[in-house]
């Protein structure tokens, strides 16, 4: 998932391997070896790959489908009874579980 969602983004980028290699200070060849699922990059390097390509560590690892997570402070989820979720489409749900997954992992740490 990981090669596939990087030859994805770099072409939704329109940029060629050789940018991406530049930017990560590595050569072509060893950025496309990540391309083709023959490597896996260091933390550091796949945390400028995030930042590169404006996604999620998780969305790069194929963790999740939601790109970018937004600074929840702009965020207002209202869980209660009242609401029937089951009238939302399954992509509205998958949205909130992923934001519900974020939240949990963010502040797993914090009790």
């Amino acid at each position: 998932m990981f090669a596939q969602r990087l030859r994805e983004l770099r072409s939704e980028k329109g940029v060629v391997q050789k940018d991406v290699a530049n930017f990560l200070n590595i050569t072509t060849s060893a950025y496309g070896f990540y391309e083709q699922g023959k490597r896996v990059p260091d933390t550091d390097i796949m945390i400028k790959l995030s930042n590169y390509f404006n996604v999620s560590l998780d969305y790069l690892l194929g963790k999740t489908d939601v790109r970018n997570y937004t600074d929840d402070s702009n965020i207002t989820i209202a869980l209660n009874s009242d609401t029937d979720y089951d009238e939302l489409p399954k992509e509205a749900k998958d949205e909130i579980n992923n934001f519900i997954e974020y939240v949990k992992q963010k502040y797993k740490d914090k009790k």
